[in-house]
């Protein structure tokens, strides 16, 4: 039987990469929008300096709004752009996602499956309680934590583990380390609650699924990844490690300031320069590197159902909107799927944002998809009211459109 899989896997990634050969008349079609509305809101802001550059993608249907207004570095007054290369930060998590889709779709995977099926040091579990006295006390967990738990951050995971390393309290992506260590670390850590009964947005739990498909797949996650979602999609210019030709070209990060232009910065401590050397290693939590014209093709799948512009198929649309678009989580835990933020119903926005301000969330009932691509850090960010403001009265004029369309020419 693992041998049939193994053949039915081997031609579906055969099939999807030679459907990446196809063109991608969308992505290939992109170019900043004269008068868009979206670059008009921030305007404002961008001239001021308070906002540095921004790319901003708008779909409905056949219509598309592009926005580059900016920099990608102030001071070299060099111009933001399509193909500006920048860090995605936890929008990696609906690759992972996929990944596992991926797997459930073929049936070699289950989300309610233990992690200890493949992963056998999570066959015991911890579970931290109070403190007394300065002495934590663990009591053995109840519950078994599957893999649909690591997926939906309820397994129980800090945001992060120390020995991923990073300068910043708990621990950072930067530094990092192979997934497989990841989980075996973690596994010896207790969990900050009983898996399924709780929250906590967490890096680890995404890193500890990626793990399993791995186990599964019989190769580095990062790999599957590039087989199965970014080579079908033609997503050339995505991935762990960015080139020096990317990195010479990348969005540079600034600090927000309220009221003043904001500032350079070097980097954050959670992901560290130098980007591309050997202290990096591939997170599923986060760690993807991008463009907008090559990340719009990844949630312009999610949007077509799991096919991408260039008609290479990565899921059938079921199976996105049953465990991606629709929440996992049991009720009253909030709103979230494999590595996406998703709905109760599987109905409306879902999608993902990044720690730098990236987001992207599609509909796949009306086909819109909202993408919106910054690298900047903290607060205020004054121009988020204009720029919904923005894309709402674009959304407004798709569907007046529309309906102006679909009554041109006939009579009552």
């Amino acid at each position: 039987m693992k041998t049939v899989l193994s053949a039915i896997s081997a031609a579906v990634a055969c099939s999807a990469i030679l459907s990446a050969s196809a063109s991608d008349p969308f992505s290939e079609s992109l170019a900043p929008t004269p008068g868009a509305k979206v670059a008009t809101a921030v305007a404002p802001w961008i001239e001021r300096g308070e906002l540095p550059g921004v790319v901003s993608i708008l779909c409905a249907g056949d219509r598309v709004e592009v926005s580059c207004v900016g920099w990608a570095d102030v001071a070299a007054k060099r111009p933001i752009s399509l193909d500006s290369a920048f860090m995605q930060c936890s929008q990696t998590k609906g690759f992972c996602g996929v990944t596992a889709a991926i797997l459930v779709e073929e049936g070699r995977l289950s989300l309610d499956d233990p992690v200890s099926k493949y992963l056998p040091e999570f066959g015991t579990l911890w579970v931290r309680t109070l403190e007394t006295n300065d002495v934590q006390i663990l009591v053995k967990a109840k519950t078994p934590l599957t893999v649909r738990m690591c997926l939906n951050h309820t397994g129980g995971f800090p945001f992060e583990i120390p020995a991923k390393g990073g300068s910043v309290p708990g621990g950072g992506w930067s530094g990092g380390m192979p997934l497989r260590s990841v989980a075996v670390t973690a596994a010896t850590r207790p969990l900050l609650f009983e898996p399924g009964t709780r929250t906590q947005y967490s890096n680890t739990g995404i890193d500890i699924a990626a793990a399993v498909v791995q186990t599964i797949v019989g190769k580095p996650w990062e790999e599957f990844l590039q087989e199965r979602v970014l080579d079908p999609l033609g997503m050339t210019e995505t991935r762990f490690k960015p080139t020096d030709e990317q990195l010479a070209g990348m969005i540079e990060m600034y600090d927000c300031h309220e009221n003043a232009p904001a500032t350079w910065k070097l980097q954050n401590g959670s992901q560290q320069r130098p980007y591309n050397d050997g202290h990096v290693f591939p997170s599923a939590g986060a760690g993807l590197w991008t463009t907008a014209r090559d990340q719009v093709k990844f949630y312009r799948m999610l949007m077509n159902g799991g096919v991408g512009d260039n008609g290479a198929r990565i899921l059938k649309e079921e199976t996105v909107r049953s465990i991606l678009a629709t929440s996992t989580r049991p009720a009253g835990l909030g709103n979230y799927s494999l590595g996406l933020n998703a709905t109760p119903d599987g109905h409306g926005w879902f999608g993902h944002g990044g720690a730098w301000g990236t987001n992207c969330q599609v509909d796949m009932d009306r086909r819109r998809l909202k993408l919106w691509v910054v690298q900047l850090n903290g607060q205020p960010r004054p121009w988020d009211k204009a720029k919904a403001a923005a894309e709402d009265e674009f959304f407004s004029e798709a569907i007046d459109r529309a309906d102006e369309n679909a009554y041109t020419g006939r009579m009552e």
